[in-house]
């Protein structure tokens, strides 16, 4: 497990399951995406993870929504570290979620198993995985190693060590707390973060009303943190976010607590070998 010292934050800042109806702060235009984006760069994210939605609002994995909108980022925002969801929706087929790498990003999310997904099921597959760890090679993209339970890390470390994926290091992110998936818990991030190589960093994305004690709890043991309105809606309990941007200076506010120094741009793509886009 690497000893990389300083804070990296991810801003997730849609995801495909929120709507308007339940937060109308949630952005959801190309324009609306890039200006939140900026803002969360600003406020100390170095990581915007994203998904887009049609000119309706709808979930999509659109490469042409991808490419205005990647676009916009860099240039509001051309520090920011661009990482791209190919998990889609739970209903999306393989080579819809897949369109989101035209996009040419620094990094996008490799799904390492099926999980539970509240009442749905989000579809992961052997054959799946290694298509979309192919395509994410060819593209000369980051992976990061999305983990929704203890065995899709196990899952990664294989994929790493029949040379399915490789790099010099490699990024999890433990998504916990998904209903019917890893439980959101001290044992879990515990347990997760023991088994990655040493070769890696984790974060934590903890969903709903877990995101602020998990992102406590990955700060002080070392990890990295994900938020955002894909995970959670709320600032405190009952009281919607109105930017994502709030819900990454309330991490600030906690590293700088716990004398965590965040980590530049600069920083992150040495690390992670990420070349210039």
């Amino acid at each position: 497990m690497s000893d990389f010292k300083k804070l990296i934050i991810t801003a997730a800042i849609c995801g495909a399951e929120v709507m308007k109806e339940q937060d109308p702060y949630l952005p959801t235009t190309p324009e609306e995406l890039s200006d939140e984006a900026k803002n969360c760069f600003d406020a100390g994210a170095r990581i915007v993870h994203l998904h887009v939605r049609d000119e309706k609002g709808n979930p999509t994995q659109d490469a042409e929504i991808f490419k205005k909108t990647v676009s916009l980022i860099r240039q509001k925002a051309p520090e920011l570290i661009v990482q791209v969801s190919t998990g889609g929706a739970t209903w999306m087929k393989p080579e819809e979620r897949l369109q989101s790498l035209e996009s040419n990003p620094d990094m996008a999310t490799l799904s390492t198993g099926t999980s539970n997904f509240g009442s749905e099921i989000f579809m992961n597959t052997k054959d799946m995985i290694l298509k979309f760890a192919e395509k994410i090679t060819e593209k000369n993209i980051m992976p990061e190693f999305e983990c929704f339970e203890a065995g899709h890390v196990s899952f990664a470390k294989w994929l790493v060590a029949k040379g399915y994926i490789k790099r010099k290091h490699y990024h999890y992110d433990f998504v916990i707390g998904v209903p019917g998936a890893m439980e959101a818990s001290l044992e879990s991030i515990c347990h997760m973060k023991n088994m990655i190589p040493n070769n890696a960093t984790w974060c934590v994305a903890g969903i709903g009303r877990h995101e602020l004690n998990m992102a406590a709890i990955a700060i002080a043991a070392g990890g990295h943190v994900r938020v955002g309105m894909e995970d959670n809606i709320y600032i405190s309990k009952g009281v919607l976010a109105k930017s994502n941007a709030e819900l990454v200076e309330r991490v600030v506010t906690i590293a700088k607590n716990m004398n965590r120094e965040i980590a530049t741009t600069q920083e992150i793509k040495e690390l992670f070998g990420l070349s210039q886009k």
